[in-house]
């Protein structure tokens, strides 16, 4: 299975920051030790083009050139620099080339992105540009008629996404998230599910069934052609901001079931890692790994019905 990394540029953070940035590294080191399990690739940048699909021409000029505000600068999370910008691009470019794949191929990956928090004309929350937005606007800009949904299973709701696509019918989004958890100014998605703090396996996998059935019964007419999966694991009982309790096993059958569904529907996904910030990072690590296990096996199980 095809995955794309994109941690070969550092940002510039303060000591003490709570951004993660060492599990980008983290993760990719823990795949490259077990050969043959991924085909892994270094991304390449999305293009202004590429971005403007979705952005707005004086944000993308504004972040390449370093014009930031201050103001967008904090609601961003990243002081401004050259590698921030360049990681932000590289970061969509390998959700473009996940999707180019998973339209070949059945399943493929982002080790990053999921970066559901940005606005068309802003960044928010660790989110520079919208990488599953700029890439399903591609797609369905190369292939005419295509549907899209977006399963958003990341622990905090995917604002700018659902902004994004608000009243457009040709892609649905579905974000499964903490009621009180960031963002706290929500957005209306197709589908939004809030859990309460504390949820465990057994809930939330509930939750997950009853969502795909409201999924399947709203699409029925007009299934997609292709999914967005962010599979945080920040749902996970040692992440620092998710409030939730998942244990590996409930977070690994979560992406069996996510998985399970579109494969047996026939509906490419190209998937994000989207957010985790354990207290230990390898636990973090540990639960994407598992994640992306899950996705080979349904990506073997691909090329059999091929």
């Amino acid at each position: 299975m095809l995955a794309f990394h994109s941690d070969a540029h550092s940002l510039a953070l303060p000591p003490g920051h709570r951004f993660p940035q060492d599990k980008y590294r983290m993760l990719r080191e823990a795949l490259e030790s077990e050969p043959g399990l991924l085909r892994l690739q270094a991304a390449r940048p999305a293009t202004e083009s590429e971005l403007a699909l979705v952005h707005e021409a004086g944000y993308i000029d504004a972040v390449m050139q370093g014009r930031l505000s201050e103001a967008a600068q904090r609601e961003i999370g990243f002081p401004w620099s050259p590698a921030m910008a360049e990681r932000s691009r590289h970061s969509v470019g390998a959700t473009i080339q996940a999707a180019r794949a998973a339209l070949e191929e059945g399943v493929a990956a982002n080790l990053a992105g999921g970066t559901h928090h940005a606005y068309s004309h802003k960044g928010s929350g660790y989110c520079v540009f919208n990488d599953v937005a700029v890439a399903a606007r591609l797609m369905q800009a190369e292939r005419a008629g295509l549907r899209v949904l977006v399963i958003d299973l990341d622990v905090h709701q995917g604002n700018g996404t659902a902004a994004i696509f608000s009243g457009d019918d040709s892609v649905f989004t579905l974000s499964m998230h903490g009621a009180r958890n960031f963002p706290f100014r929500k957005e209306a998605s197709d589908l939004d599910v809030e859990l309460p703090d504390g949820c465990t396996d057994e809930p939330y996998l509930a939750a997950l069934d009853a969502a795909l059935t409201t999924v399947w019964s709203r699409l029925a007419t007009q299934p997609p052609g292709l999914a967005f999966y962010l599979a945080g694991a920040d749902p996970h009982e040692g992440d620092r901001l998710g409030r939730l309790k998942l244990s590996y096993a409930g977070l690994r059958e979560r992406d069996r079931r996510v998985l399970t569904e579109l494969r047996e529907r026939g509906i490419p996904v190209a998937m994000a890692m989207a957010g985790g910030y354990g207290h230990d990072l390898a636990t973090t690590v540990a639960v994407q790994v598992n994640t992306l296990s899950e996705a080979v096996h349904s990506w073997r199980l691909w090329q059999t019905r091929r």
